[in-house]
């Protein structure tokens, strides 16, 4: 078997395979011979049909055959010889098929990119500080207490916190506009569901009150139509409901998985839960600002393969969240929805590969303990997680996050490192959120 190999790109390779042609000739004859043996043909018996015939008849499909598996095999022995770590699958573009001539193909196909990180003392990030305090605290615990709290009806002024259930029309230059109109609609004050000035205007108001608020869209809103513009919504109060908090006790502290005695232990488990979820919203936003840095001072070139695979991905999961268990065509949701968000995850993946590769980064042993341990400690049950987390299938997916934090770390290490104090509620505050406010 003869082997070249031409880079037709930094990611492209054309490789030119040969196979003698006896090679062939041989395994079709074999396969010929076999099929003689079981093949009926009227007028001949079984086993006794002239090869002449069987060739004619089935030679052309059993050559076809034969070529498709060799034409495979030779790709993979050809790139195990040359030492290529190819991309996704090749396409095979035969030069010569002709019977008795040797046979000749092209495998086109793609590698991963060569990857030279740019420095990462250049990089600049920002990190969150922030404290849990006792109103942090407070507030946590008035949270899970509403979670399990009754509501009720109340005929005083409404005030923040408080559910009411709404009937409301927004109008623009006079007229009602498309999706201003409610009907009994929930509304927590002081949730930030609706446009700034909605809830606070409602704050005083009672049930079989009706009010008018004179607002506003945000500049950056979503739906070009109404962004920046003022608007007027004629708002019908129907309910004002308050939530009797549940008492402090055991009994509420087991809703939650904790065995506690007092109060004082209930809230000092919350806090070291609060503390978790601080130390992840950190090194999760960290690991964002890490991210954007390195796809924006490295240009990667990404297999057009593994974008087409990250997409199917992409499709899958979305389908799962808006589709739940029902049988969807993935082809219905354009590829180029999905494109620029794969493009970025297949770079991030690729240049995260690629630092741990240039610092021999590993997950050791002790460390991923301690993450199972750390993860495990968040669950009602503790032990169950540990031994779920035992299988080595389950245990590299702890093994994959080590070495993710691992980056993280490393880069935080060598980068411009700016610290800035932020309260407890903005430091766990998803990107998204504060994106969407800004």
């Amino acid at each position: 078997m003869q082997v070249s190999v031409e880079t037709t790109s930094p990611i492209e390779r054309r490789m030119t395979i040969a196979v003698p042609a006896d090679q062939i000739e041989q395994e079709v004859e074999k396969r010929l011979q076999k099929t003689a043996k079981t093949v009926r043909i009227n007028g001949f018996r079984p086993g006794k049909v002239p090869a002449k015939v069987v060739k004619n008849r089935y030679g052309p499909g059993i050559r076809q055959e034969v070529v498709g598996e060799i034409m495979r095999n030779s790709y993979v022995e050809a790139i195990t010889k040359e030492e290529i770590a190819p991309v996704g699958y090749p396409k095979f573009e035969p030069k010569n098929l002709e019977e008795g001539q040797d046979l000749e193909f092209i495998a086109i196909f793609e590698v991963y990119p060569e990857i030279e990180v740019s420095d990462l003392s250049a990089i600049s990030l920002e990190q969150p500080e922030a404290e849990i305090k006792e109103k942090d605290l407070k507030n946590m615990i008035d949270v899970l207490q509403r979670q399990h709290g009754e509501l009720k009806s109340v005929k005083r002024k409404s005030k923040n916190k408080d559910l009411l259930t709404l009937d409301y029309v927004g109008y623009m230059d006079g007229e009602a506009f498309q999706g201003g109109t409610g009907k009994d609609q929930k509304i927590t004050l002081g949730s930030n569901q609706m446009i700034p000035g909605f809830e606070k205007g409602l704050v005083g108001s009672k049930a079989g009150e009706s009010v008018v608020l004179e607002l506003a869209f945000p500049e950056d809103y979503g739906n070009e139509d109404l962004a920046g513009k003022e608007v007027k919504f004629e708002v019908d109060v129907k309910t004002v409901e308050d939530t009797v908090l549940p008492a402090m006790d055991e009994e509420f502290y087991t809703k939650y998985g904790v065995d506690c005695k007092t109060e004082e232990d209930f809230k000092a488990e919350v806090t070291k839960n609060m503390g978790r979820e601080l130390k992840q919203a950190i090194t999760g936003k960290l690991k964002q600002q890490i991210v954007d840095a390195l796809v924006a001072s490295n240009e990667v070139t990404v297999p057009a393969s593994m974008v087409e695979e990250e997409i199917n991905k992409m499709k899958q999961e979305a389908m799962r969240q808006f589709g739940g268990d029902q049988k969807m065509d993935l082809s219905q949701l354009p590829s180029e929805l999905f494109k620029d968000q794969a493009e970025v995850r297949i770079k991030t993946g690729l240049l995260f590969a690629a630092v741990i590769k240039d610092n021999e980064l590993v997950a050791d042993a002790e460390t991923v303990d301690a993450k199972i341990q750390e993860l495990a400690a968040s669950y009602e049950t503790p032990d169950e997680v540990i031994s779920w987390y035992g299988k080595p299938e389950n245990r590299a997916q702890i093994e994959a996050l080590v070495v993710e934090e691992a980056v993280v770390d490393l880069v935080v290490s060598k980068a411009k490192v700016k610290k800035k104090k932020v309260s407890y509620e903005d430091a766990v505050k998803p990107l998204e959120q504060k994106t969407a406010e800004a």
